[in-house]
């Protein structure tokens, strides 16, 4: 008799791996000659980073530069939320990024429809910010996880605790 097997499917951001992406990019920021006398920062908080410039044009070059060490770094660009850009003081701009952290109600109701639209054998609940999915066969959940990979998500899912 075959048991059930289950994964779940998360989506957290590695924050430690975010911070060193951030002190990279200060560094860079404080080497960089067409940053000498800017008045470019970045500050982390806990379910954002802030970033301030003396123009829109700095600011975009200060993303690049940070979307570059995070990529680096293994961590997703969908993990970064963007804000608009906002007059900050002293002449600067300043744009907010979210950090996202679990998988929200909206997207773990879209994950549902497609692991029931799929017509796999298998069962999918929500349960808080993550998605639990079992099923008998270990391969329709491998072909759970290749379809999820293949939705164009606003997420970057990882896939733990697979039992079988």
């Amino acid at each position: 008799m075959a048991s059930e097997s289950s994964f779940d499917i998360v989506s957290k951001m590695d924050v430690q791996e975010l911070t060193n992406a951030v002190h990279q990019t200060e560094k860079e920021i404080q080497n960089r000659f067409d940053f000498k006398g800017s008045k470019s920062s970045l500050k982390l908080e806990k379910d954002a980073l802030t970033i301030i410039s003396d123009d829109e044009y700095k600011l975009n070059a200060v993303i690049d530069i940070l979307q570059s060490k995070m990529v680096k770094r293994g961590i997703s660009l969908k993990s970064l939320d963007f804000g608009k850009v906002e007059p900050a003081s002293l002449g600067t701009v300043r744009q907010r990024l979210g950090l996202k952290q679990g998988i929200d109600q909206e997207n773990a109701k879209k994950i549902n429809v497609l692991i029931r639209d799929s017509k796999l054998k298998v069962k999918s609940q929500i349960q808080g910010d993550q998605i639990r999915v079992t099923g008998k066969s270990r391969d329709d959940l491998q072909q759970i996880i290749q379809l999820l990979n293949k939705a164009d998500l606003p997420l970057d899912l990882q896939y733990t605790n697979l039992k079988s």
